[in-house]
């Protein structure tokens, strides 16, 4: 069952994309609004503007806090959605990406609410992920755009967008089910002490990789480039995706080895991280 900030954060989600979407879609097919690209987008401002003053008044402290995350994905997913009906070809990309970057970032906090409430804070919207994070998100944007103007015809070269699609969904599952798999024993952060109920999981998904929850973000990652069509962020995102979870990875296998002993060591032997190349702490 889901905690009292799960509930609030699926509701503020779901109402907020609803509230956007139902009443933006008829107009703008109808030809109710202007029929102009990036007019259109009025409406669904308002909408959410709208309801983010209703959360204002109605919620308080930490409730208020996750309502108006949960809101503004919801609001983002919607927008995404109507990219992807309404914009310009060449702009629909752009929404399937937002689509996914809105429903990973939400997900997040939903499926921890879910599987480890104990551990669930307004970081686990992964919205303030870290400088960097922003950076690279700013710089497929940047790229996108750039490309976009001086290279039209390249992003929808063959269809190969599609393949991200892949790669986001497939991405999205594997570590979802990591976590909910995973439970209790699953925190966003490393850990460097053990909890009385910090258990070692080898089975389900974590049976076939150590670590499939950065497998999946790691092709998620890959894959939000490769819709977006943008050869060098697919580049720097492979590059500095593997750097992160090479160092990342060590450092948890570490306390892993700490907390675990001989029973990580047999695991370690059996089933590898699932990332090309990483091979994790090993006690030499």
């Amino acid at each position: 069952m889901l905690c009292k900030e799960g509930r609030v954060s699926l509701y503020c989600f779901l109402i907020t994309a609803c509230c956007v979407l139902l009443p933006s879609i008829p107009q703008i097919y109808y030809g109710i609004v202007p029929n102009v690209w990036g007019a259109i987008l009025w409406g669904p401002v308002l909408y959410y503007a709208l309801i983010n003053i209703i959360i204002r008044f109605v919620l308080r402290n930490t409730d208020y806090q996750v309502a108006i995350r949960a809101s503004f994905l919801g609001f983002t997913e919607a927008v995404s959605v109507l990219v992807i009906c309404f914009a310009p070809t060449q702009w629909q990309q752009f929404g399937v990406y937002g689509c996914f970057m809105s429903f990973f970032h939400y997900s997040e906090f939903l499926v921890i609410a879910w599987a480890n409430p104990r551990t669930l804070s307004l970081d686990s919207f992964m919205l303030n992920h870290s400088v960097h994070y922003g950076l690279a998100a700013t710089a497929s944007w940047l790229e996108f755009i750039l490309e976009l103007y001086f290279l039209p015809e390249f992003k929808r070269f063959g269809h190969i967008w599609l393949l991200g699609v892949v790669m986001c969904t497939c991405g999205e599952l594997i570590r979802k089910v990591a976590i909910i798999t995973a439970g209790r024993s699953f925190t966003h952060l490393v850990q460097d002490e053990k909890h009385a109920d910090h258990k070692l999981i080898t089975s389900g998904i974590y049976a076939y990789s150590r670590h499939p929850s950065y497998v999946g973000w790691f092709y998620w990652s890959i894959g939000t480039q490769v819709i977006m069509m943008n050869p060098l962020c697919i580049i720097i995102y492979t590059l500095v995706s593997w750097m992160f979870f090479y160092d990342r990875i060590r450092i948890e296998e570490y306390s892993l080895l700490q907390f675990f002993k001989s029973d990580y060591v047999r695991y370690q032997k059996r089933v590898s991280t699932g990332l090309p190349f990483i091979t994790g702490y090993q006690i030499e």
